[in-house]
């Protein structure tokens, strides 16, 4: 299996972006608020038992993705203070003993978009972070330093082109099924 693990900021188009990556590669997409939108009715955000089952949960839908030859598979993922610190090692290796790749994803867009998207229907629909002074606040803590991923093999800045242009970029610079034959605006590749 194929993993694409797409990152980003909060309101950087992670699950917009994976739509249509999904659409263009065929591949399946989980994004982490199927997870953490199971989990919230029971277990307050960040508590104990949250950010255990949280990790315990995406990492048996990644080792079960391996194991019944799915593919290709698109994770959206928000580094935050509450993700574990050893939990992008335990993907990577777990997804490399099962005989599956890991391509690192990230998606960059300046602060004043981010904040013209915070409160946007989408991000309501999901349960997202959509206070602009929450976010605000969690920014200037340094809630979502990203500093412990791994490099990512592209990164687009999802300021300067659509979604599908940005989708056709990843699907372009990873050389995955079905891409485009030219990579899109605002998107560069890194070996």
């Amino acid at each position: 299996m194929k993993l694409i693990f797409v990152y980003g900021m909060p309101a950087s188009g992670k699950l917009t972006v994976a739509k249509e990556l999904a659409a263009v590669t065929g591949y399946k997409l989980f994004h982490n608020h199927l997870v953490v939108d199971l989990l919230l009715p029971v277990f307050e955000f960040g508590s104990e038992e949250f950010v255990r089952l949280r990790e315990e949960m995406w990492m048996l839908v990644f080792a079960e993705a391996c194991r019944s030859g799915v593919p290709g598979m698109i994770f959206t993922f928000a580094p935050e203070r509450t993700v574990t610190e050893g939990f992008i090692g335990s993907v990577v290796e777990l997804v490399a003993r099962m005989g599956g790749e890991i391509e690192f994803v990230q998606l960059v867009c300046p602060t004043v978009e981010l904040r013209a998207r915070m409160d946007e229907a989408s991000r309501r629909a999901y349960g997202k972070l959509t206070s602009l002074e929450m976010f605000d606040k969690l920014l200037a803590e340094g809630a979502f330093e990203a500093s412990g991923m791994p490099e990512a093999r592209v990164t687009v800045d999802t300021g300067t082109c659509s979604p599908r242009e940005a989708s056709e970029s990843i699907a372009k610079a990873l050389v995955l099924p079905d891409g485009p034959a030219t990579r899109g605006a605002g998107a560069h590749a890194r070996s």
